[in-house]
């Protein structure tokens, strides 16, 4: 049998098809625009076709992320926080703590040995420290995420970026351009922001395992993480849909009437 599993972001979607014994067989990924319906329906038929599958073959489809309500054909729907730490688990298997930085907040999951989310601390104030924040960054400076990283990777240290709220933090890395400031240092410093604010939420003290599409797109942010930490920092396979992941594995679950979905 197969299952289905939809992110529904409000930045992208992202669509997993997975076979009885958890395989990833399909994916798909793109913008969710202003439709959620449409982008699920437009993701799962993309990840069918990636499979080989037709819709008459998945035995359920799980929904979650913010469009979670509204996608059409899901016979259930999992909040995000336990698809991403189903997804990670399944990935990781072993006690850890998941940070997951996507498109409008942060996460950092505390994983018990067995699987058990043990606490969560999720940021909702602010687009400040989320691939959101990157991207508006990029629009504002007119050049892409890609290019950012490539000028922070080759900065010898970082010029600080102070400003909390997104639109400040615009003005002041325009004003430090005006200024002269080192332009790669002003780059690693915008990731180095991203990196200080998901580290205040929490304290770390375990392996750290990374997910989330600003991790999947974003390398400087990796590097700035294994710097940060005393831990093991690791990137999850495919992180940008580990939480649709989590999702077709909740399908599994339900469908097969397991007792204790979170394991």
């Amino acid at each position: 049998m197969y299952y289905a599993g939809i992110d529904i972001g409000s930045s992208y979607t992202k669509a997993v098809i997975i076979d009885d014994d958890g395989k990833r067989l399909g994916a798909a990924v793109a913008k969710t625009g202003i439709n959620f319906d449409e982008a699920a329906k437009t993701l799962f038929n993309e990840a069918l076709k990636k499979a080989g599958l037709k819709k008459d073959q998945i035995a359920m489809v799980v929904s979650t992320g913010v469009g979670r309500n509204n996608c059409s054909f899901a016979q259930a729907n999992k909040p995000e926080i336990s698809c991403i730490a189903k997804g990670s688990y399944h990935l990781h298997g072993a006690s850890c703590m998941v940070i997951d930085i996507g498109g409008q907040d942060n996460k950092v999951i505390k994983l018990a040995a067995d699987g058990r989310q043990l606490f969560f601390k999720m940021n909702r104030k602010c687009a400040a420290g989320t691939g959101s924040f990157l991207e508006e960054i990029a629009m504002r400076l007119d050049t892409g995420t890609d290019k950012m990283n490539k000028l922070a990777a080759q900065a010898g240290k970082s010029v600080p970026i102070n400003s909390f709220c997104t639109v400040f933090a615009g003005t002041e890395i325009i004003h430090q351009i005006r200024e002269n400031q080192d332009i790669n240092g002003i780059m690693r410093g915008i990731f180095e922001s991203v990196v200080k604010r998901t580290l205040e939420m929490a304290p770390i003290d375990d392996t750290v395992v990374l997910s989330g599409g600003a991790v999947a797109t974003n390398p400087v942010l990796i590097d700035l993480f294994k710097e940060k930490l005393e831990q093991e920092v690791m990137l999850l396979e495919h992180p940008q849909d580990v939480g649709a992941l989590g999702a077709a594995l909740y399908a599994r679950s339900l469908q097969q009437g397991a007792p204790d979905e979170q394991k």
